[in-house]
């Protein structure tokens, strides 16, 4: 520590190296501990120019000595450094999203502990299920990747899968150590996860000094945390004062270097804190739906309060076991909710209905409003799904009307304050004709929707299906966005997808604000776009009702595009998760001859995939069966033992029942094996199991 320093002595040129190192060593520690007492304890032990002054004297000293530069200095927190762009990073572990509950009320709390007593097995006379409640913070889920105890990487969530590198803007935030103390004894690899944020207080204080300085002002505080993280210039990012609460781990390795010891959720968040990271003090365990319920209402009570933004909580079954235990289900972990608190909702005038048409011709209505401040935003906008919702909420040009909002969800029209009109106003009618192109207007049969028969030939439609060609998770096609769209169709430079592929330098360098050198790298993107896999390639071309998992089932079962192109609709439905909705839209369009040609163009413009009939499926030897897995196996984990027992035919449930055939027990097997016992379902270990996938009996 460095509280026998001389805080006042000049650093000179003749200073002994050695002695430097050892004096830098010790004003970086004795920060690092300050720093922890300030930003995560919120108990600072000096008074701040005490801090500054100690600062002072590191910032000098290695001024003095460069060569003690250090990455990890608490005075390298702003680089300073302007970044060309945001670079893409994979997340070690994906960094998933958790289910919300529709049910704002105190019932969502008690929906969602029936839940997981039913997945556990578990009945009235069973112990209540241990959770730990959490608030559900407004602000930018973050990835902070330590390596040896220093911070390397910071990335945001992106889609889960891919995220951006925004390491240089969050050095910037103090609460988030740049080292871990050397005694915290965390293991070599350690990702944080939590979420940068900015303070009510500091939200205000920040747009204050937009305004004096004439510059612009936000919106709410999570627009402005998640402008301040995407700058390309941190320095900018410094002058935004930004917040952080941990509240997971993603990578954590090795496990047996003080890795992943704790048997519990609250465990690591404690650990987190001991780590030197800020945990929400209001985080709590909870047993059973009844303190779930307390907590949701104390939190909603609180919430006006507190000093930062939230709108829910979240609930986590506490108990790392049964977190493996219920596993997923869709990517989301069966043992987690946000509990969200119910929408904010202000009356405003309804101005008029304007109808925009999408990707797929679909026309939306959208209800232009007066401007009106609700859910932490200025609305102008908001959604009315289609001239039936219209209808049913009885809604006129002219009304005032009810806009509800809650986070990030897409503001609505909730209806229309009661009351007398002054004179008569018509029902709002969907146009007879695109408002874009002019090509009619249908509705199908049993449908809600109206639609643009114009296709590509639609410039709206035409827009949004080469955007979605781009889109990341299709055809990644970086800096093709929606301005640059724009000018290309607009100006008739693209009319369908495989024109992409025909663009050239001059055509790109021309149009307004396109350098040279972004020409060239979208030039860049979409020749490497041209290797791709078949669902990216599938779910690039947009057929309705086919997303990025279905896309995926129909290229693992086909293999082949020509065979997907040429499938009946029968043989549609043989596809894991399609059914008659899906295998009619793929059959109807690869019916249509236009389709089939731009697929042929774009595979004659270069675009190409690895393609394989695939293997005829083993037998199902285990087909009709019901299996339940509980425990921990010795060999292989709960996934590869579940896809191991679902490609020989069985149905992995999870919970046990009279229908249950086998359950699959391991080390620590819980209420579940007590129950296969008192049914008299036969009990296996993980031998029996192989030697049941083997033979058809263990």
């Amino acid at each position: 520590m460095a509280e026998n320093i001389d805080l006042f002595a000049s650093p000179a040129a003749g200073d002994a190296p050695q002695d430097a190192a050892t004096e830098v060593q010790a004003l970086r520690a004795q920060l690092l501990q300050w720093a922890h007492e300030y930003y995560v304890q919120d108990a600072p032990s000096v008074p701040d120019g005490e801090y500054d002054r100690v600062y002072q004297r590191l910032e000098a000293l290695e001024k003095a000595h460069p060569e003690l530069h250090s990455a990890d200095s608490p005075t390298q927190r702003v680089i300073g450094a302007i970044l060309d762009g945001l670079t893409p990073v994979r997340h070690a572990v994906p960094m998933l999203s958790i289910r919300t509950e529709t049910d704002n009320e105190a019932s969502g709390a008690q929906a969602f502990d029936a839940r997981i007593r039913k997945e556990l097995g578990l009945d009235a006379t069973d112990p209540a299920v241990e959770y730990v409640a959490e608030p559900k913070f407004d602000g930018l889920a973050m990835n902070l990747r330590y390596e040896a105890g220093r911070l390397v990487q910071a990335t945001t969530r992106g889609d889960g899968e891919v995220g951006e590198d925004v390491t240089h803007n969050i050095r910037t935030i103090r609460q988030i150590p740049l080292q871990l103390r050397p005694d915290a004894g965390a293991p070599p690899v350690l990702e944080v996860r939590g979420e940068v944020y900015m303070r009510r207080d500091a939200f205000d204080a920040l747009n204050r000094k937009q305004e004096a300085a004439g510059g612009k002002t936000f919106v709410n505080p999570r627009n402005a945390a998640a402008g301040a993280v995407r700058q390309l210039d941190s320095s900018i990012t410094a002058q935004r004062p930004l917040s952080f609460f941990a509240y997971g781990v993603g990578e954590v390795t090795p496990a047996a270097q003080g890795g992943m010891q704790w048997d519990s959720h609250y465990a690591m968040l404690m650990q987190l804190r001991a780590w030197g990271f800020p945990v929400a003090p209001q985080v709590c365990v909870a047993k059973g739906a009844e303190e779930l319920v307390a907590f949701h209402q104390r939190m909603g009570a609180e919430r006006a309060n507190l000093g930062y933004e939230i709108d829910g909580v979240v609930y986590k079954v506490n108990s790392r076991a049964l977190q493996q235990e219920l596993g997923f289900v869709s990517r989301e972990p069966r043992w987690a909710v946000a509990h969200k608190y119910p929408a904010q909702e202000m009356v405003t005038r309804l101005e008029g209905i304007d109808v925009q048409v999408g990707r797929t011709g679909k026309l939306t209505p959208v209800a232009r409003l007066a401007p009106v401040f609700v859910g932490g935003v200025t609305v102008t906008n908001a959604t009315l799904s289609n001239v039936f919702d219209i209808r049913k909420k009885g809604v006129r040009v002219g009304d005032d009307v009810i806009v509800r909002r809650a986070g990030d969800v897409i503001p609505e029209v909730a209806g229309r304050v009661p009351g007398e009109r002054a004179q008569y106003v018509p029902n709002f009618a969907m146009p007879r004709q695109c408002p874009v192109c002019g090509s009619d207007v249908v509705r199908e049969k049993g449908e809600a929707n109206h639609r643009c028969t114009g296709g590509l030939f639609c410039v709206a439609q035409r827009k949004e299906a080469i955007l979605h060609y781009a889109h990341r998770r299709a055809m990644d096609i970086e800096g093709l966005g929606d301005k640059l769209v724009d000018q290309l169709v607009d100006s008739g430079v693209i009319r369908s997808l495989p024109d992409l592929y025909k663009l050239g330098i001059a055509t790109l360098s021309g149009l307004d604000r396109m350098a040279e050198k972004s020409a060239q790298n979208v030039l860049a993107a979409l020749e490497s776009s041209k290797k791709t896999s078949l669902a990216r390639f599938l779910l690039g071309l947009g057929i309705r009702h086919v997303g990025e998992s279905t896309a995926k089932d129909l290229a693992k079962h086909f293999g082949v595009m020509d065979a997907i192109m040429d499938a009946s609709v029968e043989d549609l439905l043989q596809v894991n998760d399609v059914g008659p909705v899906v295998a009619n839209s793929l059959h109807t369009f690869f019916a249509q001859p236009h389709n089939r040609e731009v697929v042929e163009q774009l595979r004659a413009a270069g675009v190409h995939w690895d393609e394989a009939v695939p293997a005829e499926k083993p037998a199902q030897i285990l087909a009709g069966m019901t299996v339940v897995l509980t425990g921990t196996l010795p060999t292989m984990g709960r996934d590869e033992a579940k896809d191991l027992l679902e490609a020989a035919g069985a149905k992995v449930s999870g919970s046990v029942s009279k229908k249950t055939h086998y359950l699959v027990a391991g080390a620590d097997a819980g209420s579940k094996l007590t129950k296969a016992q008192e049914l008299g379902v036969t009990v296996l270990d993980e031998a029996a199991m192989l030697r049941l996938l083997q033979n058809g009996a263990p």
